[in-house]
């Protein structure tokens, strides 16, 4: 797929009937989700004869955060005769840190402004949200489970930076996990207790189906008391339970301080004290805070992570042909930051 040079490949771009609406990799990476008036000023330059003219960019962003999303504006960059640095993924930055400079032809990056920012602003705030969860938790597992809060087509940039950048130790999105280097991670649903009607049946078809040595987590907040349900199916596994998942709505009161403790109590008094306790819904670094100090092993955060406040990304030029320059309110030329690192 060629990438859009003029407004008239704009024009004569064609959008197929009843295709689902997110944008494929070859539509992005041929410029199809840019602001038109790139396109535009593609056109302006070139009739002036300057397309080409070097040109120095810079990254800044207006807030604070986890810095995330660089791999992927590498990949959109590459073989473009560029020489580009950037923060590490990972690392923190303050507000009106460069993040990202570019160096090279406008002409051969200027198109893809809309769509650079786009990929650093979202992963860059889902990371943000990630690491803030996994350092309330002060060591304990912290799960990704957002992919139900966005669209399919982001869900797997999200869980892949929540891990890799923002410190998740797993996720429960398939190709999110897979992009991360690890198999995806969860139970079963409420769904399919709901479905049987009980939760010992499906937890002893679940245990059935499992290999050797998989991880048997249960839910058991569908139906009964959380911790009568965890002493049923614990005794019914035998042995073989690794934990209970608690998943109490907010309709009920959600998962509290009082009932982890009680549930732990109870599965330690009956003699199970290797099963371990996973809390997930409505978790956020405040909550969290509140129950790391609880018996609990691990977390599973959603929405939280999914609703990570993008951080705003601003590109500007700040040299044309060595010569220092900014629009007014910029300071001209290039601004410093030992942080970055030069990949290309």
């Amino acid at each position: 797929m060629n990438p859009l040079s003029s407004l008239d490949d704009v024009h004569s771009l064609k959008v197929a009937a009843g295709r689902l609406h997110s944008a494929e990799h070859e539509e992005i990476l041929a410029g199809h989700t840019t602001d038109v008036y790139f396109i535009r000023t593609r056109d302006v330059l070139r009739s002036c004869g300057l397309l080409e003219t070097e040109v120095v960019a810079e990254v800044f962003a207006r807030g604070s955060g986890c810095f995330a999303g660089g791999e992927e504006v590498l990949t959109l960059l590459k073989d473009r005769d560029l020489a580009i640095e950037i923060l590490p993924e990972g690392e923190s930055f303050a507000p009106k840190d460069v993040v990202l400079r570019i160096r090279g032809p406008y002409g051969s990056f200027g198109a893809y402004e809309t769509v650079l920012l786009g990929m650093l602003a979202s992963a860059t705030g889902w990371a943000t949200a990630a690491r803030e969860c996994v350092e309330a938790a002060k060591g304990k597992k912290v799960l990704c489970f957002g992919a139900r809060h966005v669209h399919p087509a982001v869900a797997p940039v999200m869980e892949r930076v929540a891990m890799l950048v923002g410190g998740c130790q797993g996720a429960s999105c398939i190709l999110g996990a897979k992009l991360g280097g690890q198999e995806p991670q969860g139970t079963i649903p409420h769904a399919a207790i709901l479905v049987a009607g009980d939760t010992l049946s499906v937890a002893s078809a679940y245990d059935a189906l499992l290999e050797e040595g998989d991880p048997r987590i249960v839910l058991v907040d569908t139906f009964k008391d959380e911790a009568e349900e965890a002493l049923r199916v614990a005794r019914a596994l035998e042995g073989r339970l690794t934990g209970i998942r608690l998943d109490t709505p907010s309709e009920r009161g959600g998962v509290t301080p009082g009932l982890i403790r009680e549930v732990r109590a109870r599965l330690d008094g009956a003699g199970f004290p290797e099963v371990r306790i996973f809390v997930s819904g409505g978790l956020n670094p405040d909550r969290i805070s509140r129950l790391v100090q609880e018996p609990v092993d691990a977390f599973g955060v959603g929405s939280y992570i999914a609703h990570g406040v993008t951080r705003d990304m601003t590109m500007d030029i700040k040299e044309i042909e060595g010569k220092p320059i900014a629009k007014r309110g910029r300071i001209p030329g290039i601004q410093e930051n030992p942080k970055l690192r030069r990949v290309l």
